[in-house]
């Protein structure tokens, strides 16, 4: 079964002349041979091709909503044939990629390109965002090749045109469909649009040019960086095409959970015990912080579930470096197996009598 043109499209079947010319810009764009090297782009675009072909002209379109693609075997005016004439107001492939690209019939090699970025994730301590830290890493780099200096080639002669683009850098494809002889130029399949073959390559990077090594990098890691946040590493990226630079590595940090401390932004939360005396006479009661020893003030009659504040204790801001808080939540434990002696001690203070023992079903 044929292909619905407005679903390659991606438009509705009410979609107006200037929807229709927007899909397709986009659409040919996108799977252009030049740019895309997909295996299967090129008969994607002549796809976009035909289905633009057919519903850009009124009298196309009306018969293809009548008859759909049998319509083409009406031929004649009539009919979908006679080539790509009609492309409503550019006079050729050449015109349109030219609004694309800058110059679709240009004959320039395709220049040098920066590889691909790519993404590595470091998982990191609390302690290490408060405090920074060196390590060592190892990561894989593309280096320029020691023997060849990049050429590719055993020897500087053994450099030379392609055969198969001349030169160019791009190879012209033609197409014999119902619609006629149609012609697109992509990027060269054999030299990937440099315009150059090496005939005898080099035995180190087997005509590469570039060499895959292992490089120790020392990372800083940043005070007070967060989770998902990252830094670059320019050049530790993927391998750079026809002799571009190699793309950038982004090494993004995830935070491991602390078994002590829960952090929000620059804020450290910590939850801390007190004993009954401690809250209800009130004490300067040391705790530890991720900078060693501090003194909470324990206000007279605090109650469980308090939360006490110690200013400048929490993780620097990974601008700024000022320092969050620490807020620390207070439990009353109550005191479990007393003596004799100090449930006498209480019950004095606080003026509380005994249980008294009942008789009955239970007390018997």
């Amino acid at each position: 079964m044929a292909k619905d043109y407005y679903e390659t499209l991606g438009i509705s079947k009410d979609a107006s002349e200037e929807d229709i010319k927007k899909a397709y810009r986009t659409l040919a764009k996108k799977y252009h041979p030049d740019i895309n090297h997909d295996p299967d782009a090129p008969e994607k675009f002549k796809e976009v091709q035909k289905a633009y072909d057919c519903l850009s002209d009124p009298q196309k379109r009306q018969q293809y909503d009548r008859y759909g693609t049998d319509a083409e075997d009406m031929g004649g005016a009539s009919g979908f044939g006679g080539g790509f004439s009609g492309f409503s107001g550019f006079e050729d492939l050449g015109d349109i990629f030219s609004s694309f690209f800058g110059g679709g019939r240009s004959s320039q090699k395709a220049g040098p390109m920066k590889g691909q970025d790519i993404q590595k994730r470091m998982a990191v301590n609390l302690r290490d965002v408060i405090f920074g830290k060196k390590t060592d890493i190892t990561i894989p780099v593309y280096e320029t090749c020691p023997d060849c200096k990049g050429t590719g080639a055993l020897s500087n002669s053994d450099v030379v045109d392609c055969p198969t683009c001349k030169g160019t850098g791009y190879e012209t494809i033609i197409t014999q469909s119902i619609f006629g002889r149609a012609q697109t130029r992509r990027t060269c399949s054999q030299c990937n649009g440099s315009g150059k073959y090496i005939r005898n390559k080099c035995n180190t990077c087997h005509g590469e040019g570039r060499i895959k090594i292992q490089k120790k990098v020392t990372v800083d890691i940043p005070i007070g960086i967060q989770t998902g946040q990252q830094i670059r590493f320019s050049g530790f990226g993927g391998k750079g095409i026809n002799g571009g630079p190699n793309g950038d590595l982004y090494l993004q940090f995830l935070v491991k959970e602390d078994p002590r401390y829960e952090r929000d932004g620059d804020n450290l939360y910590v939850t801390e015990k007190i004993n009954f005396a401690e809250a209800a006479l009130g004490s300067d009661k040391k705790i530890e912080s991720p900078y060693g020893e501090e003194i909470l003030t324990i206000p007279e009659g605090c109650q469980t579930d308090t939360v006490l504040r110690l200013r400048g204790k929490g993780v620097p801001n990974v601008r700024s470096k000022v320092k969050g808080d620490m807020f620390v939540k207070v439990v009353v434990e109550t005191p479990r197996n007393l003596t004799s002696s100090q449930k006498d001690l209480l019950r004095q203070a606080f003026g509380v009598d005994g249980a008294t023992k009942k008789k009955g079903l239970f007390g018997r």
